[in-house]
């Protein structure tokens, strides 16, 4: 079952996954709630193709609530999935849940799932733990297994019977937080339970728009939920007292947590929301209730006691679910953090210390790790210390390299005393600009796509983007590094702010200037390339589209096309730097491999869709070729700064027919012009020098 509104975006994807089933008595049932958008148009081109799919189309916006009740009506089949449209399922999902109904026939099958972020990354379901240890077994109940009651409580990975489902007479509310009204009876009234320790179903967070990231005076919706949830536990004495005061608990930890959650609850109505709280405890606080320990039962107390003003006055609560979305103790630590920060503040400013950070402290790498080399060389006397987020990635620093660990008291002295800060993407929001440092922006990338304030229009891309705080972050620049003209114009139109631009080229992109015959040999050597082998390299850039790695093109095939002497290098963007990529006689999958600038000299010529590496890799000369199945379809999603396909650095193929021809062949001179003229306006800065006129600007203050 699928309520569908103003998800266009997202659509196609959910249902691609549902109705790769093989399953042929498989029933969809999608309801188009008033979608403003192009949603009923895309169900009902789906539903012409697929006799599976049956579209409703209402006249009223009923609310996602109201839209699951409209399907449950319709549906006829023995078990019943209700999937949110903006989220989708894995491969194989539809067919294997089948196969465990059939073999299990649980009232309730509780499926893993996963969380997945707008950067592309994936979290498995935190809560795993309470179903697989200790082992479960085939099917139970929730008096046998209570900490489910923890558990995430949406309906979306749970498989109900349908029959099952009708004869608890509970129904979805109206507004937010609608299907938890259904959930917990669904729960405490199950005889069979059954988990599938699978991730099977994917959770988009932070789309914007999405309940858990909008204000709206909405949330109070919960306590309606709530009051169906008592009235049923009400009409059912049987169920154990125990797991009666269980579901009070965690009704009143959601409200305080929606409440507490910044940006939820409209500043107006945040006491009227905590009254309601108050009335909500006094209503149906069960025989037997004790207050839990700690600083949770400190709060509990004064919901219970109506206790506003001392409320607000305990901070390290009211911090909890921004800051750290974990348990109350990971929420005490970051509160210790910000206290222990806000101490190191006060100390003088080191003017001699440099912080240096690259992609979210994954390790050494980019634009920071090229003026950090050559500001040892010209400015000895500032020391350079790097954050990293783990142990590993601290043991993969070249030796000598002096580093801190992430949230630790020494990563927190560095960043609260340090001049200067250099970054290629921003520093967290809790590690506030400090007057009279000095924070300096390297990006990592020339711009084809969209990027900052330029993604307001582009749903899909932005996922969530706090525009807001994206400014905030911005007005900490004192200098931002631009590789080329075109960046400079992209990157003005994208941050605006009052920093300068440091018209240098790129820092990372002097190795590739800079490099020599024997450099380029040691490389492929230490990669195990033969000396007399011909190296495609090539680079998939991350489509916002697909949150797991989709390879849109197949490698293998590739490389059996080109011939025995010929190695095919494969670099995942690090987004799936892990993704498993298939080997095979003549590929190396190389997206771990720690610098990327080695895979550059390494390779004869490049292969890439819509990412940045063409316009690092232009300055060695070397053909490109442009590999665009779905320009169209990037453009729509993600937008772009020009047209690609009118501007490329060599030939363009659009299917892997296409591709392998082009690579069989030697580079024609249209080609060769093609690159030399992107040369000409991407690369004019690039002549080896770009980190040291960087490191003069910004550590020793020479202009010009």
């Amino acid at each position: 079952m699928l309520p569908v509104y103003g998800v266009a975006d997202y659509l196609p994807r959910c249902l691609d996954s549902i109705l790769a089933a093989e399953l042929p008595t498989l029933e969809v049932i999608a309801v188009d709630d008033c979608s403003p958008d192009r949603s009923g148009e895309i169900l009902d081109a789906y539903a012409a193709r697929d006799s599976r799919l049956r579209v409703r189309h209402l006249a009223v916006n009923r609310g996602l609530g109201g839209a699951r009740e409209v399907g449950l009506r319709e549906a006829t089949g023995e078990y019943v999935w209700f999937v949110d449209s903006d989220d989708w399922l894995a491969e194989g999902a539809v067919d294997e849940i089948a196969a465990r109904l059939a073999a299990v026939r649980p009232d309730v099958l509780i499926t893993g799932f996963a969380r997945t972020y707008p950067d592309g990354s994936t979290e498995p379901d935190t809560w795993r733990r309470l179903l697989v240890e200790p082992p479960l077994p085939e099917t139970f109940t929730l008096a046998e297994r209570p900490g489910l009651l923890q558990m995430i409580m949406a309906v979306w990975n749970k498989v109900v019977r349908r029959e099952f489902l009708t004869s608890l007479d509970v129904h979805f509310g109206g507004g937010y937080y609608e299907d938890i009204s259904v959930t917990y009876p669904l729960l405490l009234a199950a005889q069979r339970l059954s988990y599938l320790d699978r991730d099977v179903y994917f959770y988009r967070r932070r789309r914007a728009g999405a309940i858990t990231n909008t204000a709206s005076p909405k949330h109070a919706d919960a306590f309606a939920q709530y009051d169906a949830i008592f009235d049923f536990l009400g009409r059912h004495p049987e169920i154990p007292a125990r797991l009666r005061r269980l579901v009070f608990d965690r009704t009143v930890k959601q409200a305080v947590t929606v409440l507490d959650t910044p940006g939820l609850v409209p500043d107006r109505l945040r006491e009227s929301f905590f009254q309601r709280a108050t009335e909500h405890f006094h209503r149906h606080r069960p025989t037997g209730y004790a207050f839990p320990k700690g600083l949770r039962g400190v709060q509990y107390r004064l919901v219970e006691r109506g206790a506003w003003g001392a409320y607000q006055r305990l901070r390290p609560l009211r911090a909890l679910p921004r800051t750290l979305p974990g348990t109350l103790k990971r929420a005490i630590r970051g509160a210790g953090r910000r206290g222990l920060f806000e101490s190191y503040r006060r100390l003088p400013l080191n003017e001699n210390l440099a912080v240096y950070a690259a992609y979210w402290y994954r390790g050494y790498a980019c634009n920071p790790a090229a003026i950090y080399e050559r500001m040892r060389e010209l400015a000895p006397g500032v020391k350079g210390v790097w954050v990293v987020e783990t142990r590993a990635a601290a043991a993969a620093l070249p030796a000598g390299v002096p580093y801190v660990l992430a949230n630790t008291p020494a990563y927190l002295k560095a960043m609260a005393t340090a001049k200067y800060l250099v970054n290629n993407v921003n520093f967290p929001h809790t590690m506030t600009k400090r007057p009279g440092s000095v924070h300096v922006q390297t990006q990592h990338g020339t711009p084809l796509k969209y990027l900052g304030l330029d993604l307001k229009k582009r749903p899909l891309a932005a996922d969530g983007m706090d525009f807001e705080r994206l400014l905030e972050h911005v007005a900490r620049w004192d200098f931002l590094v631009s590789p080329n003209p075109h960046s400079t114009e992209a990157f003005g139109r994208a941050y605006p702010g009052r920093y300068e631009v440091l018209e240098a080229g790129y820092p990372r992109n002097d190795r590739l200037a800079n490099a020599t015959p024997a450099e380029i040999a040691s490389v492929r050597e230490s990669l195990g390339i033969p000396a007399d082998h011909r190296v495609v390299l090539y680079t998939p850039t991350h489509r916002e589209q697909q949150d797991s790695f989709v390879p849109p093109l197949d490698i293998v095939t590739l490389a059996r096309s080109l011939g025995p002497r010929t190695t095919v290098l494969m670099r995942a963007h690090y987004f799936y730097a892990d993704a498993g990529l298939p080997t095979h006689a003549g590929v190396l999958d190389v997206s771990g491999h720690p610098s990327v600038e080695d895979l550059y000299l390494a390779a004869d010529v490049l292969v890439t869709d819509y990412s940045s590496a063409m316009f690092d890799y232009a300055v060695l000369d070397r053909p490109i070729v442009v590999f665009a199945p779905d320009w169209e379809d990037y453009q729509r999603v993600r937008g772009v700064y020009f047209d690609l396909m009118a501007e490329p650095p060599g030939a363009v193929a659009h299917t892997p027919e296409e591709l392998a021809a082009v690579l069989r062949e030697r580079e024609s001179p249209e080609a060769a012009k093609l690159r030399a003229a992107f040369r000409a306006k991407f690369c004019p800065w690039d002549d080896g020098g770009a980190a040291e006129r960087v490191v003069r600007r910004v550590f020793l203050g020479q202009k010009g």
